[in-house]
């Protein structure tokens, strides 16, 4: 019984691993190992290492990966912190730094609503070429990365692909995404709900890999140098990675209000709009109630 009882154990430490050797957290702590050894060199640690007894080198080596998954899970609690920098949201020291940033994201969005318009003008003048179409297009995805609304912007990218994808449901049927979506998301089905959990976990997963990127650079205290370019390939690397996953997230935001809004005013026993000319007046209303209730006798309750 010990010995299945140790195999069992031994058999879970292999396997966890070798689930670290593919993770963040052992690649930044090999790397911190690396440029350690560039900075002391390697013989003193191999010698150390060489004397301790058998057991011991087992108890080092459990150790050190048990502080590898530790550091793994506590950097995982970051995620949200690391996105909401991303987005832009920063401590009110960094207020001048964010409104620079603020008004090149402006000046982005003037010049392509500018070019926009534009194209659009000589469309219904003249029409547009097979090329000059394309570029209306081009146009128009690069604007919808953004929220329709200037004084929405956000100072970085990240920030506005995701500020536009929560603008969108509010700007079509009234509803705001912030107040509404806890509700809607407990009406989804179950493949919905996979498919976002799957899309807002690599946004996560890019999120908490630029964190580790920017860790990687604490090494340079040691005295080695080629740990910056290797921190900030893996931040610039991450950051695209972010917009990526932000990207294919918004669209699922997106389409889950597009496709199940009406579970939402059926749940909650309000009338559904006959025509999309009521219903964002009806989806102002109805997010209203949900964010402060209210006590007017209208709309009246439908009932199942």
């Amino acid at each position: 019984m010990p010995t299945k009882l140790l195999e069992g154990f031994g058999g879970k430490l292999v396997d966890q691993w070798a689930a670290n050797l593919l993770t963040p957290a052992f690649v930044f702590w090999l790397g911190g190992l690396l440029a350690w050894g560039d900075r002391y060199g390697w013989a003193d640690l191999v010698t150390v290492i060489n004397n301790l007894d058998e057991p011991l080198q087992i108890a080092v080596l459990i150790v050190t990966l048990l502080a590898v998954i530790a550091s793994g899970f506590v950097i995982q609690r970051f995620d949200r912190a690391v996105l909401r920098f991303s987005e832009g949201y920063w401590h009110p020291v960094l207020k001048h730094l964010r409104r620079w940033f603020l008004k090149r994201q402006q000046a982005q969005f003037d010049r392509l609503d500018a070019q926009w318009q534009s194209r659009v003008i000589q469309q219904e003048k003249s029409g547009l070429s097979a090329e000059e179409m394309e570029e209306l297009a081009s146009l128009e995805e690069q604007l919808r990365q953004f929220p329709s609304a200037r004084d929405r912007l956000m100072p970085t990218r990240l920030g506005n692909l995701l500020r536009a994808a929560e603008s969108r449901p509010y700007e079509k049927y009234g509803l705001d995404a912030i107040v509404c979506w806890a509700r809607l998301w407990l009406l989804l089905p179950d493949e919905v709900k996979k498919e976002l959990q799957a899309a807002r976990a690599d946004l996560n997963t890019a999120a908490r890999l630029w964190l580790w990127g920017m860790l990687f650079l604490l090494w340079v205290v040691l005295g080695v140098w080629w740990v910056v370019p290797v921190g900030l390939l893996v931040a610039w690397f991450a950051y695209g990675w972010m917009l990526e996953a932000a990207t294919i997230y918004g669209d699922l935001l997106e389409s889950a209000f597009d496709l199940h809004r009406m579970a939402l005013y059926e749940a909650l026993h309000f009338p559904t709009p006959a025509h999309p000319g009521e219903e964002r007046a009806m989806g102002q209303a109805l997010t209203a109630y949900l964010w402060r209730g209210s006590d007017r006798p209208q709309p009246e309750f439908r009932r199942p």
